[in-house]
């Protein structure tokens, strides 16, 4: 059977994570209008088909204002922009997305965060259930149709919105999450499913197991892989560079780093430490290098090797159901050259269809 192509995106580091050596702040590299417009621009002339925009609203610069910031300057490339759900109103937030949908000419994909709003905390299960209604509301205005929904965090009567995207749908809905509650939310709303580095077979599992969550609601989802990437012309250069990025962190620094996380303690993140713990010299398997979770909360870990093992590694996780990468590497501008001249012409990828 002949696989569609797999969309590869990038990474803009609009929440304060981009460095030369990890747990070391550079001025150079920090959040800013000007920093994040280079990689992203990096990215759309590397030939990549997406690229993330994440969000926090700790840390970094506004995600839906750079998004509507950098959309007149590109020419092709998509934007995944992330949004907060917790900290929105959902009728607002589905009229800028469609606006900014429009503004790139229906290039828009959409990471769906199961956030707290700021200053109040909701347990996990209930929080799910406010993404989910969430979700929904931002589907059915997004796909041009009036609204009624009495649920229990929101009761709305719109009318059909006056400001609908390009193609007149809701864009796909990119969204992830370990727990259980996490895999029930997707299996019910999201489009594509997203997961953190995990081996192989931790990949195989996790997929078997929402798809099978998604057909018992009478859904199809598929599935994407957020995971940093270390590619150098020989496998020694390689693990050297990895090597690098760790040489200026203490450990002290790299735990206050997880901590501040706003996800520190969910399902996902504990998941990336035990990949870290349990890993044999840093490799939880052939060429996923942990280290990148000492000083990391989220996404912990790393494809390092040269291109034909890079190539090699993303294509096994094309064969258990990977649809859509999401890579990054630091400094994020200088790695996404790297693998845009030497892993990215060797895949067939294309922005997923929708």
């Amino acid at each position: 059977m002949t696989r569609a192509p797999c969309e590869v995106s990038w990474f803009s580091a609009l929440c304060d994570d981009d460095y030369e050596f990890l747990g070391v702040p550079d001025e150079r590299l920090r959040s800013s209008w000007e920093h994040c417009r280079d990689i992203v621009l990096q990215a759309e002339s590397g030939g990549f088909d997406n690229i993330l925009l994440p969000s926090g609203y700790t840390l970094g610069i506004d995600t839906t204002a750079f998004a509507a910031g950098i959309a007149p300057l590109l020419r092709r490339l998509w934007l995944l922009m992330a949004v907060r759900v917790g900290e929105s109103w959902p009728p607002q937030l589905a009229r800028q997305i469609a606006t900014i949908d429009r503004m790139l000419g229906g290039r828009l994909t959409v990471n769906i965060i199961s956030s707290d709003l700021p200053g109040e905390t909701l347990a996990s299960a209930p929080r799910y259930r406010r993404t989910v209604e969430a979700m929904h509301i931002l589907r059915t205005l997004l796909d041009g149709k009036s609204l009624d929904h009495q649920g229990e965090f929101w009761q709305l009567q719109l009318d059909p919105p006056g400001v609908t995207t390009t193609l007149g749908r809701c864009p796909l809905l990119y969204f992830g999450g370990l727990s259980e509650a996490a895999r029930d939310a997707a299996a019910e709303q999201a489009d594509v499913y997203l997961m953190w580095p995990d081996t192989i077979e931790g990949v195989r599992g996790i997929i078997a197991d929402l798809r099978a969550r998604a057909a018992a609601k009478g859904r199809t989802l598929r599935f994407g892989y957020r995971v940093h990437v270390v590619v150098r012309e020989s496998e020694a250069e390689a693990r050297d560079a990895a090597d690098r990025l760790l040489s200026r962190l203490d450990d002290a620094t790299g735990a206050a780093i997880r901590a501040r996380s706003l996800d520190s303690q969910s399902a996902g993140v504990r998941r990336q430490a035990e990949l870290r713990e349990g890993s044999d010299d840093g490799y939880a398997e052939a060429n996923l290098w942990t280290g990148i979770g000492r000083a990391r909360s989220g996404c912990g870990a790393a494809i390092v090797g040269d291109p034909d093992q890079v190539l090699a590694k993303l294509e096994a996780y094309r064969a258990e159901g990977i649809d859509a990468f999401i890579l990054s590497g630091y400094p994020h501008a200088a790695e996404a050259d790297l693998f845009a001249r030497h892993v990215l012409p060797r895949l067939d990828h294309a922005p997923l269809a929708r």
